[in-house]
C-alpha cells in the first residue's frame, strides 16, 4: 500500500458567514478528524499544516465577485507547493480542508504534473459562475468552475496554467436529485459531464458505479486522478454538521461502497475531505462518522 500523507488545509475563505459577525467553522475539521485517530488508524506520515489567512470579509459586497480571492490565491499556491511535493514523491495525499475550496489547490498542484481527472463526491456540483449565476462570491461554492477555467483570471489562471482540468475529465457523483433542474447542472449536462445523482446511483449501485467511475479515469491519457469528498454528500440525519443540509443525500453505506474502488484505484493520486464543521456537532458523532468512513474507504471490502 502506498504511504498515505496528510496535510490539514483548515481555510474556512470560501463560505459565506453562518451569521453576521461569525466564521464558519469548518476550519476544525481537520483537528476533529485527528482527534478521532484518523492519523494512528490510517497509519499515515504527517504533512503538516497549511495555514490559511485570516477569514476577513473587508467590504466587500454582493457583485464584487469571489470574496477573499487575493487570499485565496496565495493560499491555493501554497497548498499547490505542498500537494505536488508529496504526489511528485509517489504518497498519497490526504487533504483534511477546510472549505471546498481547497480543491483548487490540489487541481492547481496537479496540473504542474500533468493532466489528472477528478472524481467529486458532492451534494452540489460547485459550478456557480457568471455565466450562469448573479450570485458568484463564495468559491466553496464555485471550485469546480474556477478549476476548469470559469470565472476571474485572478483565481482560474494561476501560473498560466488555466484550466487545472478539463471538462472531459470530470465525473459528478451523489448529486442531489433536487438541483438536477439548476442552470449549473443543465450546464454540465451540455457540456458532457458525467453526473450521477443520488437516485441514479443507487439504481446503477454505488460499489459498480464507483469501480466505473476509476475505470474511467484510469485511461491513458490521464496521468492519474484526485477524489474530492464534501460530507454535505452524505444525508443530514446522518451528517446535519454541515453548511448545506439538504436532505435526500446518500448513506453511510452507499458512500463507502462508491469511495472505496476510487480511493483504492492505483492511479488515484489524493483525497480531499471538505465542508464537515465541529461547531454544528456537539457530540462529535458525526465527525466519528465522516472519519470511520474515510477510514474504512482504504480498507478491504
Amino acid at each position: 500500500m502506498r504511504n498515505i500523507v496528510i496535510v490539514d488545509a483548515p481555510s474556512n475563505l470560501g463560505l459565506r458567514p453562518p451569521a453576521p459577525g461569525t466564521v464558519p467553522g469548518c476550519h476544525k475539521l481537520a483537528g476533529a478528524l485527528r482527534e478521532n485517530g484518523i492519523v494512528r488508524r490510517l497509519g499515515t506520515s504527517e504533512g503538516g499544516v497549511v495555514v490559511p489567512p485570516r477569514y476577513d470579509l473587508g467590504d466587500w459586497r454582493e457583485g464584487d465577485g469571489v470574496f477573499h480571492a487575493a487570499a485565496l490565491a496565495r493560499y491555493t499556491v501554497r497548498l499547490a507547493d505542498r500537494v505536488e511535493r508529496h504526489v511528485a514523491a509517489g504518497d498519497f495525499a490526504l487533504v483534511l480542508g477546510g472549505d471546498c475550496s481547497v480543491q483548487l489547490g490540489a487541481a492547481l498542484a496537479l496540473r504542474r504534473l500533468g493532466r489528472y481527472g477528478l472524481a467529486s463526491v458532492d451534494a452540489s456540483p460547485d459550478f456557480r459562475h457568471p455565466g450562469n449565476s448573479d450570485r458568484v462570491g463564495a468559491a466553496a461554492g464555485e471550485e469546480l468552475a474556477l478549476a476548469t477555467g470559469r470565472g476571474q483570471a485572478d483565481l482560474t489562471d494561476l501560473e498560466g496554467r488555466r484550466p487545472y482540468l478539463r471538462d472531459e475529465d470530470v465525473r459528478l457523483l451523489g448529486t442531489r436529485d433536487a438541483f438536477l433542474d439548476d442552470p449549473e447542472l443543465v450546464e454540465l449536462r451540455a457540456l458532457k459531464v458525467p453526473v450521477a445523482t443520488v437516485s441514479e446511483l443507487r439504481e446503477w449501485g454505488p460499489a459498480d458505479l464507483g469501480a466505473a467511475t476509476a475505470l474511467s479515469l484510469e485511461t491513458p491519457a490521464l496521468d492519474g486522478f484526485w477524489v474530492h469528498l464534501d460530507a454535505d454528500v452524505l444525508d443530514p440525519t446522518v451528517m446535519p454538521a454541515v453548511d448545506s443540509p439538504d436532505p435526500d443525500g446518500l448513506l453511510p453505506d452507499e458512500l463507502l461502497a462508491l469511495l472505496r474502488p476510487l480511493v483504492r484505484s492505483p492511479r488515484c493520486v489524493g483525497l480531499d475531505v471538505t465542508i464537515y464543521d465541529p461547531d454544528l456537532d456537539p457530540d462529535g458523532t458525526a465527525g466519528a462518522l465522516l472519519t470511520d468512513l474515510v477510514v474504512a474507504s482504504f480498507g478491504e471490502s
